[in-house]
């Protein structure tokens, strides 16, 4: 077996309208689907929800539930609300600006430009409370990402052995670190 791609990522959403509204007007998704049901087909649980399909670019697809017989949504407490996000690709820093402009002009607070090195990030919060990133490559990605290729292994064997963050790819937030 060799997976092709990702065919859609599904997350949970509080107003299916007011998601679908929200990811056009900020990140220019089309609406593409909507399929709501009594039952859920896999488990034939009677829950009805609603759920919507946006085109995230180059044949990706994001998608939302909304569940109104369930309790409100949360969060896992033990997870700081950093870690799980979906990031989503940009041509270059000018489109990741104009980004960053268009979301804050809209009233999104936007963390970030940051310097990851091998390519710059912003991030936001949905209407839903999920993390988004945006992020764009740095022109020198293809180098950096061989210099990372070269020490993922050994990287990832003292992090299972250590569980402290190994020193292999330091110089990727260097200058950041240098300017705090």
């Amino acid at each position: 077996m060799k997976i092709e791609k990702i065919h859609h990522v599904a997350y949970r959403c509080r107003d299916a309208k007011e998601t679908v509204e929200w990811y056009g007007k900020m990140l220019n998704m089309d609406f593409i689907l909507a399929i709501a049901e009594d039952h859920v087909p896999s488990t034939h649980e009677p829950d009805p929800y609603m759920h919507v399909f946006l085109d995230a670019g180059d044949g990706n697809v994001l998608a939302f539930f909304e569940l109104p017989t369930k309790q409100d949504m949360g969060r896992d407490p033990n997870t700081p609300e950093w870690v799980q996000h979906i990031a989503f690709k940009l041509a270059d820093r000018p489109a990741l600006i104009d980004a960053k402009t268009h979301l804050e002009a809209n009233g999104v607070e936007v963390l970030g430009v940051t310097d990851h090195s091998i390519f710059h990030s912003i991030y936001f919060f949905d209407p839903n409370g999920h993390r988004i990133e945006l992020a764009c490559p740095d022109p020198a990605e293809d180098e950096m990402l061989a210099r990372l290729n070269d020490v993922k292994w050994e990287m990832l064997e003292e992090w299972s052995r250590t569980k402290k963050a190994p020193r292999h790819a330091d110089w990727m937030h260097a200058k950041e670190l240098s300017e705090v």
